[in-house]
């Protein structure tokens, strides 16, 4: 028998009996899932401990062995908490810092990933590079340089020209917020996203008489979307969540964030442990309202970066 006869005669019987192939797909699914359930479970259950343990009175706290419930649902916590400090100031200035933070890093590192990805000019290969040693560097390494710098500022806080005499940047806005204005991995994100844009839009864009900036922000920079939620997405997450800088630079309590005001909740001889649950609580409430409407442009950035 020839092999078309062989083959004629495979497509006349149809597919080989499969059985096995799809119980073996749907084992593997079944597995993955349990996985994913699992993982999910590990991450999901100490924000729901924390909810949980808000919630709760004094006695239920001090229970032995721990209650997973309360007795009593006290949601008068929350309400309590907020009158324990000023956290409406701390919640102020943590969205101020914030978004001040979000929106000069889109608007400094997206022209600067702009440059370095479509503007030719001597010296953009050995500045890529020098951004990219930077994301090597410890965060934690930085921060007493980073403080004398600050302290040190020219004509600021009482300094003179030598940065002598005051106090620079310490307990001021200008502190809170221009050290945190630009991250090299934004600008190494921009650039990803710019290089994998197509050169025929800037040389139509050209031909029809638009300068470069016209280009950067009229034609390139709306295609690059997903770059842009998720630099904004982590630059907040991060500056929201900020609690070391913050506390070394400033002792003027209107000037505090939210991250170091939960800390009044920690005394020495005892923590508040509701209401610092609670203050936790309204503290998230903010990261997952945020990364629920960016979520799909969030996932979109990363996808597209090539970064795995």
């Amino acid at each position: 028998m020839s092999a078309e006869k062989l083959l004629q005669g495979d497509t006349d019987r149809g597919p080989l009996p499969a059985n096995r192939l799809p119980l073996a797909r749907l084992l593997r699914r079944t597995v993955l899932h349990l996985a994913l359930a699992t993982v999910s479970l590990a991450m999901v259950l100490p924000f729901l401990w924390m909810i949980i343990t808000s919630l709760k009175t004094d006695p239920d706290l001090a229970s032995y062995p721990p209650n997973l419930l309360p007795q009593v649902w006290d949601w008068d916590n929350y309400s309590e908490a907020l009158e324990y400090a000023p956290f409406g100031t701390y919640f102020k200035n943590s969205l101020l810092i914030s978004f001040g933070h979000t929106a000069f890093n889109l608007v400094l590192a997206s022209t600067a990933g702009y440059a370095l990805a479509r503007v030719p000019f001597r010296g953009r290969t050995l500045v890529f590079m020098g951004v990219l040693a930077t994301m090597m560097i410890p965060t934690y390494t930085k921060i007493v340089p980073q403080y004398l710098i600050a302290k040190g500022i020219p004509f600021f806080g009482g300094n003179d020209y030598l940065g002598q005499g005051g106090h620079g940047w310490l307990d001021s806005w200008w502190g809170l917020i221009v050290p945190g204005a630009l991250t090299p991995f934004a600008i190494f994100l921009f650039r990803q996203f710019y290089l994998s844009l197509p050169r025929e839009l800037e040389e139509a864009a050209r031909i029809d008489g638009m300068g470069e900036f016209g280009i950067y922000a009229r034609v390139m920079t709306p295609l690059v979307k997903p770059a842009i939620a998720t630099v904004a997405l982590l630059t907040f997450e991060s500056s929201w969540n900020n609690f070391l800088w913050p506390l070394i630079i400033t002792s003027d309590t209107n000037l505090r964030v939210i991250q170091v005001g939960l800390s009044t909740f920690q005394q020495a001889d005892q923590n508040a442990w509701a209401y610092l649950m609670a203050g936790t609580t309204l503290a998230t409430i903010p990261m997952v309202v945020l990364f629920l409407f960016t979520q799909r442009y969030f996932v979109q950035g990363f996808a597209r970066s090539g970064i795995k």
